[in-house]
């Protein structure tokens, strides 16, 4: 049995590991070039000269889902009608709270409800996926470009959370990122806001490091995962996929992007903004998310054969791609098992051997302890190094105790995956929406610079 387990971590580490590190060679490498030189420059954005009006001749239209959103959406709303030139369209997915009346509010209160615009779903037809509620403010957006004579060309569609901020100069900065007309779609990265408890820490740790990474590498082939959060599209890109642009999927923002690139678009995301969001900050919430995410993200590789009978893909696109939907399937599952086989055997098995039968010499002991050490938490130490880096709420001694940390935080992610396997086999395709937190003041205000750091 040892053979097996040992023959299959060696080929999960031989997919993994490449992958891992390339990922964070290539983030970095493409963070620095994309942030000013430091990995810490997006965090503060000090590298930046304060942005003028260049949103040029782009006319942006944010969608903004909701559902039972009243502690967040006032915020939202005031943020975008005042700092950006934005048309902003709230649809409202049959609310049982306030979430329209706020949103009307935080228009009136700055006079531009002209630029405002709220879709109210109803019950039967309500409440069927984000994917739904999406479309229906895609329908909006339409609706008005065609009856404002508006060229599409010109047009750019952002979806947003109900608790979403970008940082300042944030649209700006993405519609900058659209200055190739090969790109279809522009992301920002992601950063959590109430960071302060160690549940919201590690997923920052998540956003701003590990995916941030993973982004800015994946802008060399124009693979950019979209989320559903500072998410920028092309308005014809949109119109040119075939039926609605968001499907039903769980993770209708993966599913878009992967469309997209099938169509020959480019994805990429830029150094000089981001966008930030509320952590879920409940361990039962978070399976639930996670859940739903990795669901979607291992349903989504029934988008692969499509992909690659498309010859608008290049070489280099498919394989990351490729790769990136199978994540879940070859490395995540099968070292969810693996890696307890691991530790058992440093614990129990040839590991206790060698320190309590004290085979070899002292010096070998250590070395195939510091062997064992570097083995099980060298992604980890990498993590926390290169979070450390990137921002200053942390030192350096903090980062990696969080990274060694990260070793426990895995099994949220194990634990998701599986129950998404499950869900999978007894076909349940549905999720719960994540609840909101009530937010200071300054935040529901759109006074985002003390709450940055």
């Amino acid at each position: 049995m040892n053979i097996v387990f040992i023959t299959l971590s060696q080929v999960v580490l031989a997919v993994a590991m490449p992958y891992f590190f390339i990922s964070i060679f290539l983030g970095v490498r493409a963070n620095r070039r994309a942030s000013g030189g430091r990995l810490s420059n997006q965090e503060d954005l000090k590298f930046l000269a304060e942005p003028a009006d260049c949103e040029g001749d782009k006319i942006t239209y944010f969608i903004v889902p909701c559902l039972n959103e009243e502690l967040v959406i006032g915020g939202t709303v005031h943020y975008l009608l005042s700092e950006t030139n934005g048309y902003v369209v709230v649809v409202d997915d049959a609310s049982d709270d306030e979430t329209g009346k706020v949103a009307y509010r935080a228009a009136l209160e700055l006079s531009t409800l002209d630029r405002l615009s709220i879709v109210r779903r109803e019950l039967p037809n309500a409440r069927a996926g984000k994917g739904a509620a999406l479309n229906a403010g895609f329908q909006a957006v339409l609706s008005e470009v065609n009856a404002l004579n508006l060229d599409h060309e010109a047009v750019i569609v952002g979806v947003m959370d109900a608790d979403g901020r970008m940082s300042k100069g944030g649209l700006a900065a993405a519609l900058r990122g659209f200055k190739s007309d090969r790109i279809g779609g522009v992301q920002l990265i992601v950063r959590i806001r109430n960071r302060a408890k160690l549940i919201t820490r590690f997923q920052d740790v998540e956003f701003w490091m590990i995916s941030a990474m993973s982004q800015f590498a994946r802008t060399v082939s124009g693979t950019v995962s979209l989320g559903g959060n500072a998410q920028f599209t092309r308005l014809v890109a949109l119109e040119g996929l075939k039926g609605d642009p968001w499907s039903d999927s769980l993770t209708e923002d993966l599913d878009l992007g992967i469309r997209l690139i099938e169509q020959g678009w480019r994805i990429t995301t830029v150094g000089d903004a981001y966008v930030d969001q509320q952590a879920v900050e409940h361990y039962g919430q978070l399976l639930r998310q996670r859940t739903r995410w990795y669901q979607g993200h291992m349903m989504s590789i029934r988008r692969l054969p499509a992909l690659w009978r498309s010859s608008n893909v290049t070489q280099t696109a498919l394989l990351e791609v490729t790769a990136y939907l199978l994540v879940p399937w070859v490395i995540v599952l099968p070292w969810s098992i693996l890696q307890q086989w691991v530790f058992y055997e440093l614990i129990f098995g040839n590991g206790r051997n060698v320190f309590a039968q004290g085979l070899g010499s002292i010096p070998w002991q250590v070395a195939y302890g510091v062997m064992w050490y570097i083995f099980s938490f060298l992604p980890n130490i990498l993590v926390g190094i290169t979070y450390s880096r990137r921002t200053k709420s942390v030192s350096m001694l903090q980062a990696l105790l969080l990274g060694h940390l990260m070793i426990i935080w895995n099994f949220v992610g194990y634990i998701a995956a599986w129950r998404a396997v499950g869900r999978m086999i007894i076909g349940k395709g549905g999720w719960t929406k994540t609840n909101r937190s009530a937010e200071p003041q300054e935040i529901v205000t759109g006074k985002l610079e003390s709450q940055q750091r």
